[in-house]
């Protein structure tokens, strides 16, 4: 008799718990998989300590493959479930897909940054949901202060050492803190020659900082950020966003060039396109985390909306707290239905409290409702980080001691770039890469490279931006897009570039002026792009000219000598000025030869040897157009 298969999609707090407990209980009794895009559960408490410099990414991810014995790690992220059929399809990293056949599925898919009709904020704004968005903040925090420091336009330092953090709950709250700590430590060891401070914002349209949380936790942060110096802006917030800074709603117009959204999730979109009952956007289940009317599946975490015993009328909140013991009451009911465990049980939970690192020595805590402050609130909180964490303690702990007696280092890698990390992402966990159109995998060809697989379309929300397409208007320009079947990079500096599409159309306005080397004038042309080859340019340079190669193409073992070269040369100019206007041209009867411009005619390169065969489809006939406007003349 075969083994129940269970199958876990994501591995956040209520994933990775449902995992590691159902491992336990059924002892090979059961194939346990777990999908998810990345090979770690990622501690999110952690993550501004990241963005700080305090901690080392690898710390606050924690390998699933080494901490789930009895669990199958599957690389890829769910993009359909058929209930009926009872599969789960998802797309790998490399491209490609898979189907995961079940008995019991538990959706744990998490939730995503949560937008707002705001001007200008889905293309300037960052969120903070992920190692890629956090190590893209701390790079973008250091080279800002480094900027700033050799600017010598006082406005310009102004707007480059300032920071928005817009939301002031848990995330927000923690960002700005060490934010502060992180940027004035920078200018004590190179202060600025105009004399300037970093400068903080944080906002929101709540009363106070923490809404959510009890209010002496609220008045002791308050108080640490002002202290610190964090301009705390409350009942504010922002009505548009633009390049050089943002517009609020009280009328103030802050000039900056950082603006990080920490306003809150939402449900990941995944458990939208099920057609089961919802409650705001989250999937609703019975107190034992089970699916009214589908026995085989199972939700916790953000996307289950669990109904709160102690509350009645009123649904458990999204915070990793009631995500993490979701987990284990899911993985127990889970084994139960199995009849592996024992009886079910609903979900109960009592709130122990919360604790907020504001960077330092100072936090604010309320442990079993006792409210504390200062280094005492410090030791809580990272007691109580290093007790949750499920693995990686002792690294996490000499992070934290190194940082007590030595300095930070304020460097930037310069490896997540800010079109990398758009806020528009159903996939905050996964970067972006160039070269991969809309709505098509990571990794696949043309995707630029296996680092991740695009999230499913979001159901209510605006295209998810991929790898292929930056958020429009943010730093550095829109990567080049590798369009399957050729189509060509776009906004390159230098004019566009060569397209090389299949069919044979030739590469325009190269640089300089300088026609393009695949016309049959002795040179061959560049094949055309298999479909999903990524571009080759990037950056600033042309795409007719990738980083790394030479400028111009190698030639077939058939070219002519140079001495042969000139002497061709020489020939095809003189048979040129012999042309007359409008005369047709060898090798294409009838078809009239194109007008000649002003100034003497560009060189079409010298003929092609008497061996070598006429054009094929891979040769790109036909003028050339130069960047000075001027018409180019070759061979069709």
């Amino acid at each position: 008799m075969s083994r129940p298969r269970i199958v876990i999609v994501g591995a956040g707090f209520a994933g990775y718990r449902t995992a590691r407990t159902l491992s336990r209980l059924t002892r090979h009794q059961a194939d346990i998989t777990l999908l998810n895009p990345t090979d770690y559960f990622l501690y999110l408490p952690l993550l501004p300590q990241v963005a700080a410099g305090i901690l080392q990414p690898r710390r606050v991810s924690v390998s699933l493959s080494g901490t789930l014995p009895r669990v199958r790690l599957v690389l890829g992220e769910a993009d359909g479930i058929d209930l009926d059929a009872r599969t789960v399809h998802y797309a790998d990293p490399e491209g490609g897909g898979g189907t995961l056949s079940y008995d019991r599925l538990v959706l744990a898919a998490g939730s995503v940054n949560k937008l707002l009709p705001i001007p200008g904020v889905a293309e300037h704004a960052h969120g903070f949901r992920g190692l890629p968005e956090a190590l893209y903040l701390r790079d973008h925090v250091t080279r800002q202060v480094e900027l700033a420091a050799a600017a010598g336009d006082r406005a310009e330092c102004a707007a480059r050492c300032t920071f928005v953090v817009v939301g002031a709950g848990y995330t927000g709250t923690e960002v700005a803190a060490h934010g502060q700590m992180y940027t004035d430590a920078q200018v004590r060891k190179h202060p600025m020659r105009t004399g300037m401070r970093p400068r903080w914002m944080l906002l929101d349209v709540a009363e106070r900082v923490l809404p959510e949380m009890d209010e002496r936790l609220s008045r002791t942060a308050d108080r640490v950020l002002r202290q610190r110096g964090v301009d705390v802006r409350m009942g504010t917030s922002v009505k548009e966003a633009t390049h050089d800074g943002v517009l609020l709603t009280d009328g103030t117009t802050v000039d900056t060039r950082t603006l990080v959204w920490c306003v809150g999730v939402r449900p990941d979109p995944l458990v939208e396109s099920l057609g089961l009952p919802m409650e705001r956007g989250r999937l609703l289940v019975d107190p034992h985390l089970q699916v009214p009317g589908r026995p085989e599946l199972f939700a916790c975490g953000d996307v289950a909306a669990v109904p709160d015993l102690y509350q009645p009328g009123q649904y458990t909140p999204m915070t990793a707290q009631h995500a993490w013991r979701h987990g284990k009451v899911c993985a127990q009911n889970v084994a139960a239905s199995l009849g592996i465990g024992g009886e079910r049980r609903a979900y109960r939970h009592r709130d122990m409290g919360f604790v907020v690192d504001l960077g330092g020595a100072k936090a604010a805590a309320n442990p079993l409702g006792v409210p504390m402050s200062g280094p005492a609130a410090g030791a809580v909180t990272r007691g109580y980080h290093l007790a949750a964490m499920p693995g990686n303690r002792v690294r996490v702990a000499a992070d934290w001691l190194l940082d007590a007696v030595l300095p930070r280092q304020a460097v930037q890698l310069g490896l997540v770039r800010s079109w990398s990390v758009p806020l528009e992402s159903a996939s905050p966990e996964v970067a972006r890469v160039p070269g991969r159109p809309d709505g098509e995998p990571l990794g696949t060809p043309g995707g630029g490279g296996p680092t991740g697989p695009s999230r499913r379309s979001e159901a209510g929300a605006a295209k998810d931006r991929s790898g292929g397409e930056s958020a429009k208007g943010q730093p550095g320009g829109e990567p080049a897009k590798a369009e399957p079947g050729g189509e060509p990079a776009k906004n390159q500096p230098g004019g566009e570039p060569a397209k090389n599409q299949p069919g044979g159309e030739p590469a325009k306005n190269q640089p300089d002026g300088e026609p393009a080397k695949n016309q049959p004038g002795g040179e061959r042309a560049a094949k055309a792009r298999p479909r999903g080859e990524p571009a080759k340019a990037a950056g600033t340079r042309p795409a007719a000219h990738a980083p790394g190669k030479p400028r111009k193409a190698s030639r077939p073992s058939t070219a002519p000598k140079p001495s042969a070269v000139a002497e061709q040369a020489e020939r095809a100019r003189r048979a040129q000025s012999s042309r007359a206007p409008g005369a047709t041209r060898s090798g294409s009867p009838g078809t009239p030869a194109p007008s000649r411009s002003a100034g003497p005619p560009a060189d079409p390169g010298p003929e092609p040897p008497a061996n070598q065969p006429p054009p094929g489809p891979d040769i790109a006939p036909g003028p050339v157009k130069r960047t000075d406007g001027r018409a180019a003349e070759g061979d069709s």
